[in-house]
């Protein structure tokens, strides 16, 4: 787990959604986590990063349909989703939208993530 007081207080509730196996490295899935949709995504480093799946600007839940990769802020390469809709690029760490496109930029909420024994565990809201 990670050292937030939060998390080792045992406030948030895990849901197990899959085994780390299960999912392809840089590709989206998406997960039903208490009634939310959220977008896992896994990274070439072994960590596993969510954030909603409902897209801020179409209204659609297809975030986990959105191209990953990365972009430089502030000299760090930080891993991002584009938006498959209309190509908002958001990070997958923070949720902030980094690109709206010509839009005035709307962030998405992420999710804690662990993973325990290759099971990927999805916490509460960031």
């Amino acid at each position: 787990m990670t050292a937030q007081a939060d998390l080792d207080a045992g406030t948030v509730r895990w849901t197990a959604v899959c085994r780390l196996e299960d999912l392809a490295p840089e590709r989206g899935a998406a997960a039903l986590v208490d009634g939310q949709q959220v977008a896992l995504v896994r990274l070439l480093d072994g960590r596993v990063l969510a954030v909603q799946q409902l897209d801020p600007f179409s209204g659609a839940h297809v975030m986990s349909r959105g191209i990953v990769g990365s972009r430089s802020v502030e000299g760090i390469d930080v891993p991002t989703i584009t938006g498959p809709m209309y190509k908002q690029v958001f990070s997958l760490e923070t949720g902030r939208c980094l690109d709206g496109a010509g839009k005035p930029p709307v962030d998405l909420r992420t999710r804690h993530v662990v993973v325990v024994d290759g099971v990927v565990q999805v916490g509460g809201a960031r």
